[in-house]
């Protein structure tokens, strides 16, 4: 089967939420289209996007190569699960409309369930471009290192791109789909849950895709709420699965690392807001867990000279980066 043929039964089945991207879709799309790996089907699901006229418009010279779904808005989670039901392939490969792949990712990934037929998902590295004057590696960054097992996604020695994620589609409805309660790092949420019901996993360290990073002024704030969701997820995995009580002591201990991250984080927000005494009590409340001289420090610097202490906000990134 080639993307232009709705009929055959396809191997893969390539998941597209769409959401405010009608700029940067056809990039992506035309990646797709550009793969050696043919057999697929590709599925965009406008999530009750804003700029729907502007999104369908850019589609319109790929309907006949897509498949179009178009629903209320359920985020991230709920617009992928739209598409998971609707897959007709054997595979699930995952794109976010403002990425791209390059030409042999596909077939790259194909080729690792070819070479080992007992694995259940596969990931890769990436380009990831945030200001377009930087671009980094994201296993520079988010590495991975040894087995992808459950314990090593809760500890995150193991991180996963999810445009650069091909998974059989049998491994995630076993896992229960995406969880659409979530308002963000549902897919680690997924990831998590599809390693504890014994999904094997594997990785190349070949950069196959593009992805976007974070829009500029976003990033304190990005960073709070994102290692609050982890947080969450984490306590979620330990009240919702069977883990053992090894796995349970593992999640425990980096839930609280989590937490006392997000609580920095927080604090950070606070001092540029002037809320001096709510930054204090942020970061003693988190200082309980990593017990740091310098934090220490700043929050003494915070009773007694709170503006002098927010000239010396380069600590945070500091403070972060020990983490």
């Amino acid at each position: 089967m080639t993307a232009t043929n709705h009929n055959q039964i396809p191997k893969v089945s390539i998941v597209i939420p769409a959401y405010n991207t009608a700029t940067l879709i056809p990039d992506c799309l035309n990646s797709v289209l550009a793969q050696t790996y043919k057999d697929f089907e590709a599925i965009v699901v406008n999530d009750g996007s804003p700029d729907t006229p502007e999104l369908e418009k850019a589609l319109a010279q790929y309907l006949n190569r897509i498949i179009y779904i178009k629903q209320e808005n359920k985020r991230a989670a709920g617009a992928r699960n739209t598409a998971i039901r609707r897959a007709r392939g054997e595979f699930l490969a995952f794109l976010d409309s403002d990425d791209i792949w390059f030409p042999e990712h596909l077939a790259s990934q194909m080729r690792l369930f070819e070479k080992d037929p007992r694995l259940d998902m596969v990931y890769s590295d990436s380009l990831v471009i945030g200001d377009p004057k930087h671009q980094w590696k994201f296993m520079d960054r988010c590495p991975s290192h040894g087995e992808a097992t459950f314990s090593a996604l809760v500890v995150e020695r193991c991180q996963i791109p999810i445009s650069t994620v091909v998974v059989r589609k049998t491994a995630i409805v076993k896992a229960g789909l995406f969880d659409e309660s979530l308002a963000r790092c549902d897919d680690y949420d997924m990831w998590l849950r599809t390693a504890f019901c014994g999904a094997k996993i594997a990785y190349r360290r070949n950069l196959q895709a593009r992805l976007s990073g974070e829009r500029p002024g976003s990033l304190g704030q990005s960073r709070a709420k994102m290692s609050e969701a982890y947080w969450m997820i984490l306590d979620k995995a330990k009240r919702t699965l069977s883990v053992s009580e090894s796995e349970r002591a593992l999640i425990i201990k980096r839930a609280a690392e989590i937490r006392a991250v997000y609580l920095f984080e927080e604090a950070k927000q606070q001092l540029q807001n002037r809320r001096f005494t709510k930054a204090k009590e942020l970061l003693t409340e988190a200082n309980r867990h990593f017990r740091w001289v310098r934090v220490s420090l700043a929050v003494v610097g915070l009773s007694v000279a709170p503006r002098a202490t927010c000239r010396v906000i380069s600590l945070w990134s500091r403070i972060r980066n020990g983490v």
